[in-house]
């Protein structure tokens, strides 16, 4: 992610289910936390697929009015299913048609990185000993 004279023009936004209980976004806001952290100048962002906010859509506006021109979407879903094959291209393709000039991009699932599959693997087995 870039940083220029005027400030960040990219931005990651961390997209997430969603629950009824606040407790449960506890850990991507820790996620968010981190990242912002270990990355500086890099602005990032959560969402919320489904009862939270902010929404995808008013998180890519509110970066939009703050003059960011890309937004990566990661999933941070652990694989593939019916919300990331077809809710967010949906909502993706909507908020492109509404911010033209804004380039949008999305990972794959954060789940399915091999990364991620190691480090819960390690964690699980460590659990697994104790």
């Amino acid at each position: 992610m870039q940083d220029d004279q005027a400030g960040p023009r990219r931005a990651m936004v961390l997209f997430a289910h969603g629950a009824r209980d606040p407790e449960w976004a506890r850990p991507f806001e820790e996620l968010r936390r981190a990242v912002t952290y270990g990355s500086p100048g890099v602005i990032a962002e959560l969402a919320y697929l489904d009862l939270m906010k902010p929404t995808l859509e008013e998180a890519v506006t509110s970066l939009a009015a703050r003059g960011i021109t890309h937004v990566t979407v990661v999933p941070v879903f652990f694989g593939q299913g019916g919300h990331l094959k077809r809710d967010l291209p949906a909502i993706v393709e909507t908020l492109r048609s509404v911010h033209p000039a804004l380039t949008i991009d999305i990972t794959p699932a954060i789940g399915e990185q091999p990364a991620v599959i190691s480090a819960i693997a390690a964690c699980v087995t460590s659990l697994a000993k104790s």
